[in-house]
């Protein structure tokens, strides 16, 4: 039986708990190839999440960086150009809730952070996945 997604390679944000991670697992179910992004302080978590992924017979590549940091985005687009000269799937899934309270009363480094990971990031990924 054929997988949907063998030979395909998928990219997920968030990769290392809840949706991303069961995402992540589903999708190399199917036979894709998983890069796997998450937090630096989610190490563990993500080789947990390798161990899994090569268990059920796919590749795995582990990818610990802070969202926030537009120009590591933009290497990680250059480098699986690089390395596999493609991308076939993105899931931006990682996100903050950020502080809940009226709208007024969230700081500008509180509104600022939120912009920048559930917002700026993906768009960022967009602009240097799309020449993969």
């Amino acid at each position: 039986m054929t997988k949907r997604l063998e030979g395909r390679l998928a990219l997920v944000t968030g990769a290392s708990r809840g949706i991303g991670r069961a995402v992540a697992l589903a999708m190399a179910a199917e036979g894709a190839d998983i890069i796997a992004v998450a937090r630096p302080r989610s190490q563990a978590a993500l080789e947990s999440l390798d161990d899994e992924i090569r268990a059920l017979g796919q590749s795995c590549t582990l990818v610990p960086f802070d969202l926030k940091d537009g120009a590591a985005i933009d290497r990680l687009g250059a480098t699986i150009h690089e390395r596999w000269g493609k991308l076939d799937i993105f899931v931006g899934n990682a996100a903050i809730l950020g502080p809940l309270s009226p709208l007024g009363h969230i700081s500008v480094k509180d509104f600022q952070e939120l912009l920048d990971i559930n917002v700026t990031a993906n768009w960022r990924f967009i602009r240097t996945l799309i020449h993969c």
